[in-house]
C-alpha cells in the first residue's frame, strides 16, 4: 500500500542574517491511509516547520516528500498551489474565516478554484461539509455570530469541502475551552473512523492522546513515534461532561 505521506531525510534550514537556523535536520516518517498522528514537541522543535512541508506551503531544503506516492518536494509554487487545493484540507488556531462572510460562503471559497464545479455544486457540497460537523441551521451567519467552536467547525468544513486525501490541522484546539476541544477532537475521531488521514499538531499532551500515534520532535530531529496503546474517545468523554453539566444544574435549580 502506497503511503499517503513518505518523508526521506528532509532537512529545512532557514538563513537569518549570516546565521544558518537548521530547523529541520534529516527527518523520515511514513503516514498510512487512515491514520491520525499527532506531531508533538516543545516550541521550536521542527514541528510547526514540518507541517508547512507537509502542506506544501513550503519547500525543503533537501530530501524528498512523496504525497499519495508523488514527490512534491521540488515542485514549483503553482503546482504546488495546485496539489494544496486538490489533496490537502487545513485547519487553523486562528480559524482564518473571512469575518465579513457567511459559514456557507466561506466553505464554498476553496471550490472557487476548482475547475468543473458550478455553483449550484459549489452551494450543495458547502451545506453537505456544514450538516456534517453540525451547522446545519448556521448557513447564514457571519463569524462574529459564531462562537469559537462553532467558527473551528466551519473551519473543519471548509477543509472538507474539496474532499482531500489528507487533513492538517495546526494547534485546533489552541483558543478553545476544554468541552469546545473535546467537541472538536469528536468531530476529528468521527472524521478519521471513516477513512480520513489526519496530522495534526499539538503541544498539549492531552489533546495527542485523540490520535492514534504520536510522533515527537526535538531539535529539528523525530525523538520518539509511538502508538496511543490507551486512546482517549472524545465520544465517552462528552457523554461526561454533559452528564456533569445537567448534574450542577440540578443542584443549582
Amino acid at each position: 500500500m502506497t503511503a499517503v505521506i513518505a518523508v526521506r531525510d528532509l532537512t529545512k534550514t532557514y538563513t537569518v542574517g549570516e546565521l544558518a537556523v537548521h530547523a529541520l535536520r534529516g527527518v523520515t516518517v511514513d503516514v498510512q491511509r487512515g491514520e491520525f498522528v499527532a506531531l508533538t514537541g516543545p516550541s521550536g522543535s521542527g514541528k510547526s516547520t514540518f507541517m508547512h512541508l507537509l502542506g506544501c506551503l513550503d519547500r525543503p531544503t533537501s530530501g524528498h516528500y512523496l504525497l499519495n506516492g508523488r514527490d512534491v518536494s521540488t515542485l514549483d509554487s503553482r503546482a504546488l498551489a495546485h496539489v494544496r487545493n486538490d489533496q490537502i484540507g487545513f485547519v487553523f488556531q486562528g480559524f482564518n474565516l473571512l469575518s465579513r462572510t457567511s459559514a456557507l460562503e466561506n466553505v464554498e471559497l476553496p471550490m472557487l478554484y476548482r475547475r468543473g464545479v458550478g455553483a449550484k455544486e459549489r452551494r450543495e457540497r458547502a451545506v453537505a461539509a456544514l450538516e456534517s460537523v453540525g451547522l446545519g441551521d448556521r448557513l447564514d451567519h457571519h463569524p462574529n455570530q459564531l462562537s469559537g467552536g462553532q467558527q473551528q467547525r466551519v473551519a473543519i468544513a471548509r477543509a472538507l469541502v474539496n474532499r482531500p486525501a489528507l487533513l492538517l490541522a495546526d494547534e485546533p484546539t489552541g483558543n478553545l475551552d476544554t468541552r469546545t476541544s473535546v467537541e472538536v477532537m469528536q468531530i476529528f475521531q468521527h472524521l478519521n473512523d471513516d477513512g480520513l488521514t489526519i496530522v495534526l499538531v499539538t503541544h498539549e499532551p492531552d489533546i495527542a492522546e485523540y490520535a492514534s500515534r504520536v510522533v515527537a520532535f526535538r531539535d529539528g530531529r523525530v525523538r520518539g513515534d509511538r502508538p496511543v496503546s490507551d486512546r482517549r474517545r472524545a465520544d465517552d468523554e462528552r457523554k461526561a461532561l454533559e452528564a456533569r453539566l445537567d448534574e450542577d444544574a440540578l443542584i443549582v435549580a
